[in-house]
Order: C-alpha cells, then sequence, then structure tokens
C-alpha cells in the first residue's frame, strides 16, 4: 500500500512541514496588521475603487463571506471581496490590492496568467484521475497505465509552477499601485509587504507539494519496475 510505504513520508513530509509553517505565517502576519488601521482611513474595497480610478482597469466588484477568501474571476472580470476587506486596516489593503494586480495582469494579457488558464481544464481531470490511474497501474502491474497517471499527474505540477509568478508578479504590481499612488504611507508599506510576503510562501508550499508527490510517483514506479 502506497500509504504504508515510509519512503512517502521521506518525500512529503518537509513540504508537508513547509505547508504549516506557511499558514502559520500567513495568519500570524494577517492577523498583526488587519489590527493597525491605515493612516488615510481607506478600506480594501475603497482601495479598490481608488485603483480602478488611478489606473483606468475597471471591474465588478461582488462580497463573498469568510474571511481571506478574496479572489479575481477573469471570466467574470470581477473581483469578489471578503468580510475581511470592508476593514480599515494595512492587511485588507494589502489583500485587495493583489486582487486587484491579478484582474491588471488580465488587462494587459499577462502571458503566465493566459497560460495558468488554459492547463486549468487539464489540472482539473489530472489531479484526481492522474493518481487513480497510478494507482491500479501500479498494483495491476501495468506500467504504461501507472505513467499515463504520473503524466496526468504533472498537468498538477505545471499549475503550480506555472502559478508561483502570476502571484509573485500581483503582489509586486500590488506593492507598486500602494506606493505610487500613495495609498499607504511610506511606514504602513512593510506591513503590506509583509502580508504578501507571507502569502508568497503558502504558494512556494504549494508548488513544493506536488513536485515532491509527483517525484515520489516516479520514484515508487522505477523501484516496483
Amino acid at each position: 500500500m502506497l500509504y504504508f510505504d515510509p519512503t512517502y513520508y521521506i518525500y512529503m513530509l518537509p513540504a508537508l512541514l513547509f505547508g504549516m509553517w506557511a499558514q502559520w505565517r500567513v495568519s500570524s502576519s494577517y492577523n498583526r496588521y488587519s489590527q493597525v488601521p491605515t493612516a488615510s482611513g481607506i478600506t480594501g474595497e475603497q482601495a479598490a475603487a481608488l485603483l480602478m480610478q488611478r489606473t483606468g482597469y475597471t471591474f465588478g466588484i461582488a462580497h463573498i463571506p469568510g474571511m481571506l477568501t478574496d479572489f479575481y474571476d477573469p471570466s467574470k472580470k470581477t473581483m469578489f471581496l471578503s468580510e475581511s476587506s470592508v476593514q480599515n486596516s494595512v492587511a485588507s489593503v494589502a489583500v485587495v490590492a493583489h486582487e486587484f494586480g491579478h484582474g491588471a495582469q488580465d488587462v494587459e494579457g499577462y502571458m503566465p496568467m493566459r497560460l495558468r488558464g488554459a492547463i486549468v481544464p487539464a489540472v482539473k481531470v489530472g489531479s484526481w484521475v492522474g493518481p487513480i490511474l497510478f494507482i491500479i497501474g501500479l498494483m495491476l502491474s501495468i506500467t504504461q497505465l501507472a505513467w499515463a497517471g504520473i503524466i496526468l499527474f504533472s498537468a498538477a505540477a505545471v499549475f503550480a509552477i506555472v502559478t508561483l509568478p502570476v502571484e509573485l508578479n500581483a503582489s509586486h504590481r500590488a506593492l507598486y499601485y500602494l506606493n505610487s499612488f500613495g495609498i499607504l504611507s511610506r511606514d504602513e508599506l512593510p506591513g503590506a509587504q509583509d502580508v504578501l510576503g507571507a502569502a508568497a510562501l503558502t504558494y512556494l508550499a504549494g508548488v513544493a507539494q506536488v513536485v515532491l508527490q509527483l517525484m515520489y510517483f516516479i520514484s515508487l514506479l522505477s523501484r516496483r519496475r
């Protein structure tokens, strides 16, 4: 059974621990700066409106429940803002500016974002069908089927790798906008940078987890052969 293979933990435990630490960093950083109000009194939602005014990029704005559930939907050209984004805090402004960065990527045809969108259908299939085919192929000693599962699951690895520059670029844009448009003061920018930097760790953890799992699959199949 794959579950009881000790090699699995050798591959995945470092990624799991890194992921847990990254999540702690996000929570810690966000909780800290969600308690720091902006000097101007601006909320995350108001920052979105100001960014649209200053850049000329216009998106729809919708509200969704939860905290830190914000996202930009390219198909609807809409920023979905969570309950935390109506707050007057450095953290909420940073998060919304990041999602606005995704909107700007969409408008400008940022290639990594377009590539990520193009492979979404393959990822939806490969991320769950791939491991199933791999396990079946391994149990039945059908090498071709196991490799087919690995190839399908590779789409998830490619998606995670492509997602990394998309997210990092959105954060870079966010900090540029917040600074150049004077939305946050010079003293507030390090807080926004800390929030976005912590979030970047979760993207790195996602890449580590899927790549190491793919490596484990390949290693296990090679050993069985």
